[in-house]
């Protein structure tokens, strides 16, 4: 656990590239091999290494068996496999130039091999439905991505030509048990017993005169994850956010949690000012752009832990497991119905609708030009796996598995590892348990969600570690006061990186977006309920493509600033009154 985190950047083919991926990243070991008279490999990297793997981890763990990893890359007899765990802690990333296959776990390693990278549009609209880029797409159409819980496998098809790649499916995890669970006090013990050897496994190399952190909302979550590590006898050190917004701290629910285990609580300014000195760091950080406005809170907060620990926890993947807040949307499928009645739309397009991005916006929301490269193609094609009745039959059980492989996955444990990497930080879920995950279904819905209860199970097993007022006292979740800032802190970034001169030469988003948004000409739920996460999608995008792709520069000029139209001058001088 000595090693701090890192990344690996690698080739497989024809010829020899190694001074190629040396001058990508001179400060790496690199080991090359031989497979066959003319067929070589190179690895550049500070992880587990062996003549024929190469294994990152994101968690930390010094030992590793030959299955381990969150995603690795192994050279065998004539061939290459690239894979992932079905958690998706670490991305993977590959490309083909001639008969060479070039793979890694940041975008960013690969970008310099990329004379004139391609905005991949299908990808750009998929961002902008889900807040992240669904795999195996990402953002430059030249590179693709490895799926989370699926391997990718070349070989040589003749003496001198690599096969098409095959894909192939890691056993099948997350599927309903054949017999549901039923007994709710067996289930509690059982549930216990399993969250006590998640931490354990998470916790066996830790020393424990050595101080680990734990992000602590006050949430059922992390404050469960805080209890076990203090059973466990480690010191731990508590990180929360204060948005310096009334109505938007839990702070007093994360002191609560720190008094109860007498552990310390350093509270981590995120104001709309600093999240906007953040902006760039956060999306070279990510390496994708993520769309939730959660991101560069979550930078800050991390950015604080690696002053003092090594190890930070988390309380993520709690609601993927145990049916959260998540899932509510489409149990009142009947919301949707009226407007989108069953016989119009497929199930998978009403589970679309839930993401509350631009779905149904496309024509009010790109140009011409690339809406003509969308509107053929259909999203769902991403859902449908994760989606799979055959798979659960029961309803909640396919909407936590679809929550676990899309919004967990795809979104929420990359980015989660990748913020904590671009501060050397080893990122550990004890919610990303194999054992624990499994063991889920053979939960009936109604331990799970007990009329307006959810986590039902959860909360029940927590009442051994926590008190009554924390085990079930209501959900909130991260509310980042993000409407708020863009009326105040926020309006000078609106006008730099998302005004009409902008817009209009990147050619992708309509030039007047960001003014048809907050004045209400897209409607009255796109400026009121959506426009939080949708106006920082858009931040986070265009400093993406500055920061990542090197796509333009960011002017700071005063003749960025776009005009306001009066009545969006009143408007946000309106607000700002109520605000004081």
């Amino acid at each position: 656990m000595g090693a701090k985190p890192s990344q690996f950047l690698g080739y497989w083919g024809w010829g020899n590239h190694t001074e190629t991926l040396r001058s990508l990243v001179p400060d790496y070991l690199i080991r090359q091999g031989e497979s066959g008279s003319s067929i070589a490999w190179a690895i550049a990297s500070a992880t587990e290494l062996t003549a024929d793997r190469v294994t990152l981890n994101a968690c930390g763990r010094s030992q590793l068996t030959d299955s381990a990893g969150d995603a690795w890359a192994c050279v065998e007899t004539q061939g290459l496999r690239l894979g992932r765990d079905p958690f998706g802690r670490v991305p993977l990333y590959w490309m083909q130039l001639g008969e060479t296959i070039w793979f890694a776990t940041r975008l960013q390693l690969l970008r310099p091999l990329i004379a004139t990278p391609h905005i991949n549009p299908i990808a750009l609209h998929g961002l902008a439905c889900f807040s992240y880029v669904p795999t195996p797409l990402t953002p430059i159409e030249q590179v693709a991505a490895v799926a989370a819980g699926s391997e990718i496998a070349w070989s040589m098809a003749d003496a001198q030509t690599l096969s098409p790649p095959q894909t192939r499916s890691l056993n099948p995890p997350w599927r309903e048990a054949p017999q549901l669970l039923r007994h709710e006090d067996q289930a509690v013990e059982q549930l216990q017993a399993l969250l006590r050897q998640a931490i354990e496994r998470q916790v066996a190399d830790l020393p424990l005169d050595e101080p680990v952190g734990v992000l602590l909302s006050g949430g059922i979550d992390s404050s469960l994850v805080t209890a076990l590590l203090v059973e466990a006898g480690l010191q731990v050190r508590a990180y929360a956010l204060d948005f310096g917004v009334e109505g938007y701290s839990e702070l007093a629910y994360a002191q609560q949690v720190a008094d109860l285990f007498q552990i310390p609580l350093i509270q981590v300014a995120a104001t709309g000012a600093r999240l906007l000195s953040v902006l760039r760091a956060t999306a070279q950080a990510l390496d994708l752009p993520y769309g939730d406005g959660t991101t560069a809170p979550l930078f800050l907060l991390k950015q604080a832990a690696a002053q003092d620990v090594r190890v930070v926890f988390n309380g993520e993947n709690g609601d993927q497991l145990f049916a959260g807040w998540t899932n509510k949307p489409v149990i009142a499928g009947g919301v949707y119905r009226p407007e989108h009645p069953v016989a119009v739309e497929t199930f998978e397009q009403q589970y679309l609708r839930t993401f509350q991005r631009f779905l149904g916006y496309e024509s009010q929301v790109f140009s011409a030009d690339l809406l003509a490269h969308i509107q053929a193609h259909d999203l769902t094609l991403y859902l449908q796996d994760a989606l799979d009745a055959t798979a659960c039959p029961s309803l909640l059980a396919r909407l936590r598995r679809a929550s676990l492989m899309l919004k967990g996955a795809q979104n929420i444990q990359p980015r989660a590892t990748a913020l904590g990497f671009a501060h050397d930080l080893w990122v550990r879920s004890p919610f990303c348990d194999p054992d624990l995950t499994t063991w889920t279904f053979q939960m009936p819905g109604e331990l799970m969600l007990q009329g307006a209860c959810e986590k039902y199970i959860l909360k029940r097993a927590a009442e051994r570690w926590l008190p009554p007022e924390i085990v079930w006292r209501e959900k909130r979740g991260m509310g980042v006061p993000l409407k708020v800032w863009y009326y105040r802190e926020f309006w000078g970034a609106i006008g730099q990186w998302l005004n009409p001169k902008v817009l209009r030469s990147e050619n992708r988003w309509q030039p007047h977006l960001a003014d048809a948004m907050l004045s209400g000409k897209l409607g009255v739920a796109m400026r009121d309920r959506y426009i939080g996460n949708n106006l920082w999608l858009l931040l986070m995008w265009q400093a993406w493509r500055t920061e990542v792709l090197g796509e333009i520069p960011a002017s700071r000029s005063l003749d960025h600033v776009f005009w306001l139209p009066p009545a969006i001058g009143q408007r946000i001088w309106n607000y700002r009154k109520r605000l004081q």
